[in-house]
């Protein structure tokens, strides 16, 4: 309670009455006009509060019902940052790959373990998909299968910050350009290690999927194409919606 009490005092007016008040998902607050007499500020500067929090993912509010606290959603909190952190320079999309590098190789031996039968079976209809994407013809890059494989694999850890790093990793990648352009001789060499995770997975065998894992991730470090980066390559197609 102590943390909490310093921690609110960090915060605006209207989250600090969310705090205070033990307000829990799916709770309704009062409208703006009481609210803002209770607190004893203006109801232009609520006004300004709650839209932050609307834009933080922490509320939502609807004609005739209000303002209702919504559950916690690291990604939506998340994803505001990041938005602002490539538009300001695209450079930042190197640091976020490297965080989510790392929060997988550190979760891999919690998430695993969790997969059910059917997510193995969605991993292995995901690999098969994309070979036979990148043996069409024509050439098609398999970027849904790319973020549906790692985003099934941790699917089922339960820290909910780990899922919404990876999922605004993917977003980010995208958001970049990433998944429009690559080498053909890369894309193999990606699922080539995709293979191995799968197989591994499938095997029980948590060391050699992560091997297969960390060595995978330092391809993007040297792909031969770079976020925004010119003309498609020959041997790859740009994916369309």
């Amino acid at each position: 309670m102590a943390l909490l009490a310093q921690s609110a005092g960090t915060l605006s007016e209207f989250l600090a009455y969310v705090l205070g008040r033990g307000a829990r998902p799916g709770d309704r607050l009062p409208a703006i006009p009481d609210l803002a007499r209770e607190l004893g500020i203006s109801t232009p500067k609520l006004r300004e509060q709650v839209e932050v929090a609307q834009a933080l993912g922490l509320i939502e509010i609807k004609p005739k019902t209000g303002i209702r606290l919504l559950p916690f959603d690291f990604t939506s909190t998340l994803r505001l940052a990041v938005d602002f952190a490539l538009a300001q320079e695209a450079g930042n999309f190197q640091h976020i790959s490297d965080l989510r590098n790392h929060v997988e190789s550190a979760f891999w031996y919690d998430a695993v373990p969790r997969l059910t039968a059917d997510d193995r079976q969605r991993l292995v209809a995901l690999v098969r998909s994309a070979w036979e994407k990148l043996q069409g013809d024509p050439i098609q890059i398999p970027h849904a299968e790319h973020r549906a494989l790692h985003m099934t694999i941790f699917s089922r850890c339960e820290n909910p910050f780990v899922r919404g790093i990876l999922e605004v990793y993917w977003e980010a990648y995208e958001a970049v350009g990433l998944s429009l352009y690559a080498d053909y001789v890369y894309l193999k060499e990606v699922w080539e290690y995709h293979q191995a995770m799968v197989d591994a997975i499938l095997k029980d065998d948590l060391e050699g999927g992560y091997r297969a894992l960390v060595a995978h991730t330092d391809l993007l470090q040297a792909r031969p194409d770079g976020p925004r980066g010119g003309a498609a390559p020959a041997t790859a197609r740009r994916v369309t919606a």
